[in-house]
């Protein structure tokens, strides 16, 4: 495993499931609509954000860590066939199933527990792809990517990596720190042999 560069350029991490699929779907509303595509953080869904300081992410071994926890992980298909709302302030996709999603943010967090999802804002932290938000477009232009983006649902992802990504409100400000492949379907982890 190769070292962890000095994260002292990055403001905050976070543990993410990259969705390649989406950006053919959603990638152009996420351009015009979320800010974190504006900073360079691909399609995905959130495991947990915000995550461990940058400063603390060699000393405390958290690279490896997440390597055994990902390890463990199957990897899995999802679909997303419709879009849902928080408010009116974001617009997302709804992952299906979301049980998998839950289970790594239920993994990371329970060996991260100082760092709840979402800095514990949230009741629950429900799996999500976010298309866009009202920081940075009103309502309407969000209603009129939700009535575009109905002719484009459902696509289906295959979901086979989770990466830890460092960086801040910037422009193309984030970057991948580490990444990990989930276990091929089929193949048995060392802890079921065992």
């Amino acid at each position: 495993m190769r070292p962890v560069e000095d994260l002292g350029w990055a403001d905050e991490t976070a543990v993410i499931v990259p969705v390649p699929a989406a950006d053919q779907v959603v990638g152009r509303y996420r351009r015009r609509l979320a800010h974190s595509a504006a900073w360079g953080v691909p399609a995905h869904v959130t495991v947990l954000y915000p995550f461990v300081p940058p400063h603390l992410v060699d000393p405390l071994g958290v690279v490896e860590v997440l390597g055994g926890l990902v390890e463990e992980v199957e990897a899995f298909e999802c679909a997303f066939r419709r879009t849902a709302w928080f408010g009116e302030d974001v617009l997302w996709l709804a992952p299906e199933p979301a049980s998998p999603f839950r289970r790594l943010t239920e993994a990371v967090w329970g060996r991260f527990p100082e760092y709840p999802p979402y800095g514990g804002a949230v009741a629950e932290a429900v799996p999500h792809l976010t298309v866009g938000s009202t920081p940075v477009a009103d309502v309407a232009a969000l209603r009129d990517a939700e009535r575009e983006l109905a002719g484009a649902l459902p696509f289906r992802a295959e979901v086979g990596q989770v990466r830890l990504i460092a960086g801040g409100d910037r422009p193309d400000s984030w970057r991948t720190v580490a990444e990990w492949d989930l276990r091929p379907r089929g193949v048995h982890s060392p802890s079921e042999v065992e």
